[in-house]
C-alpha cells in the first residue's frame, strides 16, 4: 500500500482516480492545484504524485520541474496525466522530471501497472 497524491483541478478525475487506486490498496490524497500540490508534497513526502498538465495558475510541467528539482522532492516519482497528447508534450513532461506520461483517458490497467512499476524506486 502506497501513499499517493494526485494534483489535478478536475473533480471528476480525481473521484475515478482516487477510486481506481484505492481499490488496488492504496491510500490517497487529492489538491486541486499546482502550487497546493508543491506544498502537499513538500508536508507528506507521497510515494508517488499523480499530476495533471492543464490547470489553473501553475501549470503541472511547472510544478513537474519544481518538484524534481528540490532536494527534499526529487526522490518522489511523478505520474503526468493529462489530455495532452502529442508526443512534444510527452518529451517536454519527461524532461521536466516526469517518471511516465500517461494520456487521457486512462487506461486502468496501463496506470497500476506504472504506478507498481514506479514504487519500488519510492521505498
Amino acid at each position: 500500500m502506497a501513499n499517493i497524491l494526485i494534483i489535478d483541478d478536475s473533480p471528476t478525475d480525481v473521484r475515478v482516480f482516487s477510486m481506481l487506486l484505492e481499490r488496488a490498496g492504496h491510500r490517497v490524497d487529492a489538491v486541486n492545484n499546482a502550487e497546493d500540490g508543491i506544498e502537499r508534497v513538500r508536508a507528506t513526502k507521497p510515494d508517488l504524485v499523480i499530476m495533471d498538465v492543464i490547470m489553473p495558475g501553475m501549470n503541472g510541467f511547472q510544478a513537474t520541474r519544481t518538484l524534481t528539482r528540490d532536494p527534499a522532492t526529487a526522490h518522489v516519482p511523478i505520474v503526468i496525466i493529462t489530455t495532452k497528447s502529442m508526443e512534444t508534450d510527452r518529451v517536454w513532461g519527461m524532461r521536466q522530471g516526469a517518471k511516465a506520461f500517461i494520456t487521457k483517458p486512462v487506461n486502468e490497467k496501463e496506470l497500476l501497472s506504472c504506478i507498481n512499476e514506479l514504487l519500488p524506486k519510492a521505498a
